[in-house]
């Protein structure tokens, strides 16, 4: 049983990781305002908000995409391998950690409801058009296989080491 689930959690966030990469090199949105159209990937998103002057935004999203998943990669890889080698290692940290990715885990979805929010502000206005690109797609895949990764974990592993 904990091998199984070792290893499907292990398989979740492997395939999470290789989501990743498509997530952030390919376009999230279409943007086409007075005329103008372009594509733009997370990152670029995130310098436009900075050049435009609105750095929260810019923050929120850049720690939403890039910093939050990438934590939740290496807290989950972290906890898998400590399991898997049932280490006494710092287990009320380990404890803490899994809960931390477990509530983090729902907002992730932040970037795909700010697309769907710029689309329905820009279409409300008629000022353009904007549409979600494959890059979003990808994303929510992420999201939504990195919590499957937290919910297939079974923190009762992080207690199952041996004591030294």
């Amino acid at each position: 049983m904990r091998a199984d689930r070792i290893g499907a959690s292990w398989a979740l966030l492997l395939a999470a990781l290789i989501c990743y990469i498509p997530a952030n090199v390919m376009p999230v949105m279409y943007t086409q305002l007075l005329g103008n159209g372009s594509e733009s990937t997370i990152l670029q998103g995130v310098a436009e908000f900075w050049r435009s002057g609105s750095y929260g935004i810019a923050l929120v999203i850049f720690i939403a995409s890039v910093v939050v998943p990438c934590t939740k990669f290496v807290t989950l890889g972290l906890l898998l391998v400590s399991a898997q080698r049932k280490t006494p290692w710092k287990r009320r940290e380990r404890a803490v950690l899994y809960r931390l990715v477990e509530v983090v885990g729902y907002w992730s979805m932040l970037d795909v409801l700010v697309v769907a929010v710029v689309a329905a502000l820009v279409k409300f206005r008629a000022l353009g058009d904007v549409e979600p690109r494959v890059g979003i797609l990808f994303f929510g895949a992420v999201v939504i296989l990195t919590m499957l990764s937290a919910m297939q974990f079974d923190p009762r592993l992080n207690w199952s080491g041996e004591d030294s």
